[in-house]
């Protein structure tokens, strides 16, 4: 359970004002069809992170604890500086092409979460508690809970958020985290 509510937590949080999250509010803008950008979303999202958690579960796998202690905790320690960093929109051209609406958001959310916070957190997460189920669930509503109220209430939701307060606290969660997989808490999850 803790996988679940961990993954839920963090994701939800460094999803604020993630260049995801602003991709949602830039489809739901443009196309005005919260339904089908909320399932391709949705879809994206397990498929990306779907991935990344048995990326992250394997490691355990391959690396000895000692290593992969190591390796997530610098991860963790990663994730609270790059939470820091204020996320921008790329050039990212989301039109509705011969993919539709639905097509268009599952793609260009799909692209646009590779190498993503998220998508480097599920890996970790996944590593941590070695519950790929339940950290893809987790990063999943995580992601869902940041993103339905983007996509519902577009750019006059973001401009009310604390974003940058937000991005502290889940930069001191991410921070806190790595020290104390790097102290050796919770090794026998290793």
């Amino acid at each position: 359970m803790d996988a679940f509510l961990v993954s839920t937590g963090l994701v939800a949080l460094a999803e604020i004002g993630d260049r995801t999250q602003l991709l949602a509010f830039l489809l739901a803008a443009r196309y005005k069809k919260p339904i089908p950008i909320i399932l391709a979303i949705l879809l994206a999202t397990l498929a990306n992170h779907g991935v990344a958690g048995w990326f992250g579960t394997w490691l355990t796998s391959v690396m000895t604890p000692e290593t992969l202690r190591w390796l997530l905790g610098i991860s963790f320690l990663a994730m609270a500086a790059w939470m820091l960093k204020p996320d921008e929109l790329d050039d990212t051209k989301a039109t509705a092409t011969r993919f539709g609406v639905f097509g268009t958001t599952f793609i260009t959310f799909f692209i646009a979460e590779i190498g993503d916070k998220t998508q480097v957190a599920t890996v970790a997460l996944a590593a941590q508690y070695q519950s790929l189920l339940w950290v893809v669930v987790g990063t999943t509503l995580g992601m869902m809970i940041a993103n339905v109220p983007a996509v519902y209430a577009g750019d006059k939701l973001a401009h009310k958020l604390p974003v940058s307060l937000i991005h502290k606290i889940a930069a001191a969660i991410f921070a806190m985290l790595g020290i104390a997989v790097l102290m050796g808490m919770g090794q026998s999850l290793l």
